[in-house]
């Protein structure tokens, strides 16, 4: 009995300190989750520029935190910052996910412009897509973390047109403050290839004229303020009332249309053609992305309003100067938008989206 007794014990003993050892290696696990989680939102960000697709930036942040934590044991903090090193995760999944996936350009970096009054045209291609402020809030509710007017979606086309590390490249140094021999340490590459392919980067997003601060840009308030004044003369079906807030350079483009034109006059014309195509009555939802304010648009389909497009608009002091607008089920869901609305709200069910108008 006692031989018995003292093998018992030394049984519990030993599960005792195996019980322990794993306690302590989940509390490590979970103590490197903690320490990961802050970077979220401005890892997505990251993973947007370079990519152009919510979806797909989600995706590389889940696996960027995957692949952090399958190496969390090989992270040497004395080599580089946490931050550092999950950016070089991030990129490396970025460069790799691009050799498959391509750019992702808007209709005006594609074609030449087209008469306001011509057939749409669509083309499947991988469009550019809009990236909701609420995903980035949501982690960042501050808003103090990252650099919105480099999500503008003027900017985010522009880089669609660099080389996988010209983009990297500009976007750690001249958007993330990165230096040099951080940005070369997190490309896996050299100083003097970095300084390279962010000067030829600069010279092609100054080629297009993108801007990527935002001096001179109204403020958030007043920027909303103009886009709640279109909503108004949109659901009026105020074509005037529509032109009146446009520059003169207005340029509108709707994916996955290739039609794409720019003009007071020729937007009126394309407004014209709009109402008399698929009615007067809509009802309009504020939305927000890449820093920019907009709002889907419903569309009277018998008793109800069914979900048509969505718009996210530039706005400068000057008025209006850009109106994306896409008509696309992932971009809808992206944005948690109900696919039709009744007099009693949202309407789940029925077609996402009509093709076309």
């Amino acid at each position: 009995m006692a031989g018995q007794s003292g093998e018992s014990g030394e049984s519990g003993e030993t599960a005792g300190a195996g019980t322990t050892a794993e306690a302590a290696e989940a509390a490590d696990a979970e103590g490197f989750d903690r320490r990961l989680e802050p970077f979220r939102s401005e890892l997505l960000a990251y993973c947007y520029r370079i990519l152009g697709s919510a979806h797909d930036a989600e995706d590389l942040v889940q696996e960027t935190y995957l692949r952090a934590w399958r190496a969390r044991e090989r992270y040497d903090e004395t080599r580089a910052s946490l931050r550092t090193w999950l950016y070089r995760i991030a990129t490396n999944a970025c460069l790799t996910a691009l050799e498959v996936r391509g750019r992702r350009p808007l209709p005006s970096g594609l074609v030449a412009a087209s008469d306001p009054l011509a057939p749409l045209v669509r083309r499947e291609v991988p469009w550019l897509q809009p990236l909701p402020d609420a995903l980035l809030d949501a982690g960042d509710p501050a808003g103090t973390v990252i650099g919105r007017s480099s999500l503008r979606l003027a900017f985010v086309a522009a880089l669609q047109h660099l080389s996988a590390r010209q983009r990297g490249a500009l976007i750690l140094r001249d958007v993330l403050g990165f230096s040099a021999a951080e940005a070369a340490g997190i490309l896996g590459t050299t100083v003097a290839s970095v300084n390279s392919s962010l000067q030829r980067a600069r010279a092609r997003v100054k080629d297009a004229g993108v801007r990527q601060d935002c001096l001179g840009e109204p403020s958030a308030a007043e920027q909303r303020a103009w886009v709640d004044r279109y909503m108004a003369a949109f659901a009026r079906a105020d074509v005037e009332g529509l032109k009146r807030l446009l520059t003169e350079d207005v340029l509108m483009e709707m994916p996955p249309m290739l039609n794409w034109f720019t003009g007071t006059a020729n937007y009126g014309l394309f407004m014209d053609w709009v109402f008399a195509a698929a009615g007067t009555d809509w009802r309009l939802t504020a939305v927000a992305a890449n820093g920019q304010p907009g709002f889907a648009a419903y569309r009277r389909a018998g008793d109800r309003y069914e979900l048509h497009t969505l718009q996210i608009l530039t706005v400068t002091s000057a008025g209006i100067s850009r109106n994306s607008v896409f008509q696309d089920p992932e971009v809808f869901a992206s944005f948690g938008l109900p696919a039709g609305l009744d007099a009693r709200g949202p309407v789940d069910g029925g077609p996402r989206a009509r093709r076309g108008t």
